[in-house]
């Protein structure tokens, strides 16, 4: 099996947030990392070259493939702010709806800037996900040990 190239390194996260050329951008992911930071009472960790994650969960999938990732996290993205949120604000439409300026995929949240979206809203989304994904780790556990 191939070696995860998304797991936790020694890089600063402050001077990798610091290097972002644009300042606004940089601006939002720092202060995208202290709303993950106070929510998850974690501190921010860099996995791998580009994802600035809080805390973590082991996840095995019923192919057999397992690992460690960030609980959650976000990327500081050339074309947006990529939010890693493990997919929970799917079951939270009326907030999404509040959010402000978005694109969704199946696990992630994508923003232009912090500015677009109502940040009380965005930590309510947070919140949720890190709920839907505890249930879904305990879930998976629950199942492996009937096995």
């Amino acid at each position: 099996m191939a070696e995860l190239k998304t797991k936790v390194t020694e890089v600063s996260v402050k001077k990798f947030l610091d290097a972002i050329p644009d300042k606004q951008v940089s601006k939002d992911a720092h202060a995208i990392s202290d709303l993950m930071k106070a929510i998850t009472k974690s501190e921010p960790k860099m996995w791998g070259t580009s994802i600035v994650g809080f805390g973590s969960y082991h996840y095995k999938y019923d192919s057999g493939h397992e690992g460690d990732i960030c609980l959650i996290g976000f990327s500081p993205r050339k074309k947006n702010i990529s939010l890693y949120l493990g997919g929970g604000f799917h079951e939270v439409e009326d907030l999404m709806s509040k959010l402000g300026k978005h694109k969704v995929g199946k696990g992630c949240l994508y923003i232009d800037k912090l500015e677009d979206v109502d940040v009380k809203v965005l930590k309510k989304v947070i919140e949720h996900s890190i709920i839907a994904i505890k249930k879904q780790v305990a879930a998976q556990k629950k199942k492996n040990a009937a096995k």
